[in-house]
């Protein structure tokens, strides 16, 4: 699978619409209207997320695809607040809508409820488990478990671990630390010593690390979700404590940070997250189930992986304040598609 990195121009609309063939015509969606559904916008992914689908949602309606692709977020990050969220916009007669969960089981009545009203639901990163809708997710245990395989590599005699969750309650929290313990039990040198929820910020995450401290016996390595790891370099340098092995979420304060002890004293890390990119994805899933392609229910996509030999390169290509990310074209939906058959 080929992955732009590019945002989605007009050369690639031209390319797409040159599949005829396959049954994508643009045109067959040029009066359908797609909406997003997010719980949750407190984080630099979060926010990266919110910018990606913008771009290439103003870009499909200003060409003619779909005639709307409206983002809303919810203020409260509670599944009782997203479920009206997604009541509303069946109201409003939307043909599509894509969320981000704020849970995998608190939505399904609202979805049900969407998918008998005749609407496409699209679920990403935050997946639901109600049939009707379709889910695009990487395999965040995998995701936890090659933390702790990277580690138990770098430190075969093993240790105290820190681990950093996310949002409580959310389905990729869940899955990413399930992982984690896996990997734990998998390299049974290793002993999760502490977790707190950092809710995938940093601010959060350094205010939550520097709570439980003091608690700790010695740390050799932190476990994280993504957002929190230079909250937890922070906290371990605020308490006089020796800078474990974190693993990061691709931030750019994260990188940045990295850079710099690399630099400084030879510090080596990994850093791996889903793309907040994967938005741009979900959009031309919803996209292509409209125009009448036949789509399989689950579709998985890689986390980002960023390693000491990359470091540079994405730090380069990540702004100030944002997220390492890739955006998704109409043809890597439909090769994700394809590949899933």
């Amino acid at each position: 699978m080929t992955i732009s990195k590019m945002l989605l121009g007009a050369a690639t609309l031209a390319m797409a619409a040159g599949v005829a063939q396959a049954g994508s015509h643009l045109s067959e969606t040029s009066d359908k209207r797609i909406a997003l559904s997010n719980n949750y916008a407190g984080n630099s992914w979060r926010q990266a997320m919110l910018q990606t689908w913008e771009e290439i949602a103003d870009k499909a309606v200003a060409d003619g695809v779909v005639a709307a692709g409206d983002a809303y977020t919810t203020s409260e990050n509670q599944a009782t607040e997203q479920a009206a969220q997604i009541q509303n916009m069946i109201l409003q007669g939307y043909d599509a809508i894509v969320l981000n969960a704020a849970s995998p089981t608190a939505l399904n009545g609202a979805i049900k409820e969407a998918c008998d009203a005749g609407v496409t639901v699209v679920s990403f990163d935050g997946i639901v488990t109600e049939p009707c809708a379709w889910r695009i997710a990487v395999d965040f245990a995998a995701m936890g478990r090659e933390e702790v395989d990277y580690i138990a590599s770098r430190l075969p005699d093993g240790g105290n671990l820190l681990e950093i969750r996310g949002l409580a309650g959310v389905f990729v929290d869940d899955e990413i630390s399930k992982g984690i313990h896996a990997g734990v039990a998998e390299h049974d040198q290793f002993k999760i010593v502490g977790s707190v929820h950092g809710d995938w910020a940093q601010d959060v995450a350094q205010k939550a690390v520097a709570g439980v401290l003091p608690s700790l016996p010695d740390v050799v390595g932190v476990v994280t979700q993504g957002g929190d790891g230079y909250g937890a370099a922070q906290a371990f340098k605020a308490a006089g404590r020796d800078t474990p092995l974190i693993v990061l979420g691709n931030r750019q304060d994260e990188l940045k940070w990295w850079a710099e002890q690399r630099d400084a004293n030879g510090y080596e890390t990994l850093s791996l997250s889903i793309a907040p990119g994967v938005a741009s994805l979900a959009f031309w899933v919803a996209q292509q189930i409209l125009a009448g392609e036949d789509v399989p229910k689950d579709l998985t996509v890689p986390f980002l992986k960023i390693t000491q030999d990359t470091l540079d390169e994405a730090l380069a290509n990540t702004p100030e304040g944002s997220v390492a990310n890739v955006t998704y074209t109409l043809d890597d939906a439909q090769q994700v598609i394809a590949d899933a058959k």
